[in-house]
């Protein structure tokens, strides 16, 4: 028997299911049993989630031990589900158990109202209190059967949660009401009767579950709409016959067509049509995206325009909608740090708990000057058992990570784990790739020179027909730029040691440039490192740097103040002569993202010091930290060394995340506190990155560290409401406030701040909801 592994699972990692943990006890006491399954390196449960992550040494223990150790606990293991059928079937047991949990408590508030009214409402009449067990006892053994049945499996397994004190509380309530209503005269006072209390406490409590699942739900729904943008259907083209098909019977290589307004089922490669897509699912970006012939389209994105038919790429797990899903649902899995100290605490609360209950039980009994010591001893004890709340403890961080998982993936950035989440809120420094994170990383012309006589059109027509036979990055600049500007032209072809000219679509202009369909390159060659040559029209060409010039006897000199403000600027200057005679240069850069100096200036804003990591020039690297207002450039660091830089840094006190492409940059990304690679629209599971900008703009930078203070901010306002409710109402639920007021808590006061305590954690996660991630 194996478990299933998700999209993106560790092979070193087992992931499934516990069913029936209800605080941060029960993770205490699973975790602690699958620990000592042999084989088990480390283990993470998460009460929000109900997944535990077991992670395993070299020799992995068998999957029938760790179930084993989960049910020698009391509770369930179940394998997660993988398929949309198992999903289905997970969803509607779910739906299932929740409406059974409504339908107890819509029972149980009616009963105790009238309870509530019988007993405290002044009526008295023979048989009051028969009456008052009637309605009791459906409300607590019928619609609380499950806290009992709970603390029955805990105490069969030697341990204690939340349901012990729940069922030892209001199990106290009503024995004592049953014995004093059936033999009220073996009470030396008045017999004690707290049906209200029982029924009320169970109401509140269940109230108090109903509004907690809502609520939780609620924090998963990222991972439901990222599901529900995967279409269920496709129309697929087989044997020349358009077919509907199941999205799950798709394989690769078939041949899908999309309509506008329709959803791309699964990853592809167009090969026939022409469309826009909207990408934002993906990206969080609103602008469509142009689609035509080769252009790769993702699964759940949105075809607009035009209509497009595709060959399947990718299909089922291996889709980037079903990688993504996989990785929003690991890291809404996994546990910050910050959770140990609930995780430490946890293991001790309920027994010490149970005992600050005996305690404060004795002391009322035995010690205190009251009329009726026994009758306020109990209501102490109960009241303590009761408002205990080690649940609220659990929620406290898994609920806010799985809000903010959901949040950062619906604006395209994906977090690895919770870890990294808090990581990212404490940095200091952020290190920056050049090319392809804050520039485009594509050679892109910037300007261009003539000299007198010469045309732009000319020049282009010129460099692009000698470089189009070259596979320079700088030539493959010229080209693109002069299929802007030229008029559209066939492309061209090169035969032997001749490479035939593109006829142009319409007439050339009257100058030295207009050609006929019959021009060609001849004596096309390059010189390595300098540029390249041949003939058009008779005329030598030449296209290449200052250098090529200078030793081809042509003086470069003539531009030499605009070839010094170009250099000066981080550009690389291209030459262009033609029979000795210079006729212009045309810059080329890699140019700056539109979006990375506001990225920068958002980041300084938030007080963080950023850097450039480069292995470009120096003097490039700072034109281009110049334009978007970089604090510091460490250039011309050979890849290898970029990782020691990083370490440099670490070692002078700071806390670094490095963003880049995910590949060069990997040392880097894995040595820095926080990695974070820039994506390329389909590229969502870069292994050494922690988090991912899958649009690649790197204002997501700042998104992510803004989304990670504020979850910090709320993990840390979750743990002391949790923390604060208990320091304070167990004292107060025992009665030490009780010989300055003359007051004391009542139990059913006390189900109700319990209930109130786990569902305000949950609802003060869910406002991460409303966080915008632009700083």
């Amino acid at each position: 028997m194996t478990a299933p592994a998700a999209a993106g699972d560790p092979q070193d990692e087992i992931r499934f299911l516990v069913e029936g943990m209800h605080c941060a006890s029960c993770v205490s006491r699973v975790e602690s049993s699958l620990q000592k399954v042999p084989g088990v390196t480390d283990v993470s449960v998460n009460l929000a989630t109900r997944e535990a992550t077991v992670r395993c040494s070299d020799a992995p223990p068998d999957v029938d031990d760790l179930k084993e150790a989960v049910e020698r606990t009391g509770y369930t293991w179940r394998e997660r589900p993988q398929t949309r059928e198992e999903r289905a079937t997970h969803d509607h047991e779910h739906a299932h158990s929740g409406r059974q949990q409504r339908l107890r408590l819509a029972v149980a508030i009616p009963l105790a109202i009238a309870v509530m009214i019988l007993q405290m409402g002044g009526f008295e009449f023979a048989g009051k209190n028969w009456l008052l067990l009637v309605l009791t006892l459906p409300v607590v053994l019928w619609c609380g059967a499950s806290f009992f049945i709970g603390a029955v499996k805990a105490a069969r397994h030697g341990g204690m949660d939340m349901n012990t004190l729940i069922a030892v509380g209001t199990g106290t309530a009503l024995v004592t009401s049953i014995v004093g209503t059936v033999a009220p005269g073996i009470w030396p006072g008045a017999p004690p009767i707290h049906y209200d209390a029982a029924a009320m406490i169970v109401t509140f409590l269940l109230l108090g579950r109903v509004l907690e699942d809502r609520a939780r739900g609620e924090t998963t729904a990222a991972i439901d709409k990222l599901l529900d943008l995967q279409p269920h259907t496709a129309h697929v083209l087989r044997n020349g016959q358009e077919q509907v098909v199941p999205v799950d019977e798709l394989g690769t290589g078939d041949r899908i067509v999309v309509r506008p307004g329709e959803r791309i089922p699964v990853d592809g490669r167009v090969v026939q049509g022409r469309s826009s897509v909207d990408e934002s699912m993906l990206t969080g970006e609103s602008i469509p995206v142009s689609k035509e012939l080769d252009d790769e389209v993702v699964g759940g994105t949105v075809n607009q325009s035009g209509s497009l038919q595709f060959e399947a790429t990718r299909v089922g797990d291996a889709t980037t909608l079903a990688q993504i899903v996989g990785l929003v649902r690991d890291a809404q899995g996994s546990k910050a740090p910050i959770a140990r100290l609930a995780d430490r605490i946890s293991g001790y609360f309920v027994p010490t708990v149970v005992g600050i209950a005996i305690v404060t039980f004795l002391v009322w009994w035995l010690a205190a000057p009251v009329s009726d010591p026994l009758q306020m001893a109990l209501l102490a004890g109960v009241s303590v058992l009761i408002i205990a709340c080690p649940c609220a403890l659990g929620l406290a961080t898994p609920t806010a990570v799985m809000v903010a998982m959901g949040k950062g993936a619906e604006s395209g950035l994906l977090i690895r784990d919770g870890a990294a989440l808090e990581t990212a809120a404490h940095l200091e420094t952020i290190v920056f790739d050049k090319t392809g994170t804050l520039t485009q990383g594509e050679p892109t012309v910037t300007d261009v020179v003539t000299a007198d006589g010469v045309t732009e059109q000319e020049l282009f027509e010129l460099s692009a027909g000698i470089e189009e036979a070259s596979e320079h990055p700088l030539g493959r600049a010229i080209v693109r730029r002069a299929a802007e500007i030229l008029p559209k032209k066939e492309p061209a072809s090169v035969t032997g040691g001749m490479m035939e000219l593109p006829v142009l679509n319409s007439p050339a202009p009257e100058s030295s440039s207009a050609r006929n369909q019959t021009d060609a390159v001849e004596e096309f060659g390059t010189v390595s490192g300098r540029g390249a040559h041949g003939r058009m029209d008779g005329r030598l060409v030449r296209v290449g740097s200052e250098q090529f010039m200078s030793e081809s006897g042509i003086d470069p000199a003539v531009f030499g103040e605009v070839v010094e403000r170009l250099a000066g600027e981080g550009k690389s200057v291209v030459y262009v002569a033609a029979d000795d005679r210079l006729l212009g240069l045309i810059a080329i850069a890699d140019t700056v993202k539109p979006t990375a100096s506001d990225a920068v200036r958002r980041l300084h804003g938030m007080g963080l010091r950023t850097v450039m990591l480069t292995g470009d020039r120096k003097r490039t690297a700072e034109a281009i930290a110049s334009q978007v207002g970089i604090d510091e450039v460490m250039a011309e660091v050979l890849p290898g060394d970029k990782r020691d830089r990083i370490v440099e840094l670490q070692q002078n006190g700071r806390r670094v995340a490095m963003v880049g492409d995910g590949v060069n940059d990997a040392p880097a990304l894995a040595q820095a506190d926080v990695g974070i690679a820039i994506g390329s629209g389909t590229d969502v599971a870069i292994e050494a990155a922690d988090m991912t900008l899958v649009s690649g703009d790197p204002r997501g930078v700042g998104r992510a560290v803004a989304l990670s203070r504020a979850t910090l901010r709320t993990v840390k306002q979750n743990l002391f409401f949790a923390f604060i409710y208990n320091i304070v109402g167990i004292p107060l639920a025992a009665g030490v406030l009780y010989p300055v007021t003359g007051w004391l808590l009542p139990p059913m006061f006390a189900a109700a701040a319990m209930a109130a305590s786990s569902v305000s954690v949950v609802t003060n996660s869910l406002r991460l909801r409303g966080f915008s991630p632009d700083v």
